[in-house]
């Protein structure tokens, strides 16, 4: 159960309106420096603009793993420039993926312990945000969706800081089995 992974950078951001669009939105985050306090709620000074499907104690911080990117640049040379990390919204990157993730998986991070909740459902923001239509459901499609963590005990932590499995349930499911069946065809009835 050694599973082990740097967070390379912390991303907060507050409520605006969306570029291009209008829509309030906080996916426009910037880079966080120093300590960072994780709470029940997410990232210090992290907003939400709509709260039914971001935030809240099960989507209380989103990581999206940094190789995506790349990924993401490769089918979207026109995006390219703008595909790097912090781009698509999260809270946090690292160099992790889903095939090594499961859900309910408990991490030490600083001094916080989080939980993996679910797998990132991909919005229409992201094209907006990336300039360009069919980035979101190439992430949908391929399983490039990042995860929501819940935050089970507050603490800080800085960029740099290890993500460190604690806990790892008896039959686990990866994220990316998890999304294998959810993507699998299903028969008629």
């Amino acid at each position: 159960m050694a599973l082990s992974a740097a967070v390379e950078a912390f991303y907060a951001g507050t409520i605006a309106p969306l570029a291009g669009d209008g829509r309030p939105s906080a996916i426009a985050k910037r880079r966080v420096a120093g300590p960072v306090a994780l709470g029940p709620l997410g990232l210090a000074g992290d907003e939400q603009a709509d709260r039914v499907r971001h935030g809240g104690a099960d989507q209380a911080l989103q990581l999206y793993p940094s190789g995506h990117y790349a990924r993401l640049a490769g089918c979207f040379p026109e995006a390219a420039a703008v595909l790097v990390p912090g781009r698509l919204g999260e809270n946090l990157s690292a160099d992790i993926e889903e095939g090594a993730v499961c859900i309910g998986d408990v991490f030490a991070l600083g001094t916080a312990r989080l939980q993996v909740s679910r797998p990132r459902k991909p919005c229409w923001k992201i094209d907006v945000r990336c300039g360009t239509e069919g980035v979101a459901a190439r992430i949908a499609e391929a399983g490039w969706t990042g995860w929501y963590f819940r935050v089970l005990q507050p603490g800080q932590a800085v960029a740099g800081d290890a993500l460190h499995l604690l806990e790892r349930a008896a039959d686990p499911l990866t994220l990316a089995e998890l999304h294998a069946v959810l993507a699998a065809h299903r028969p008629p009835l």
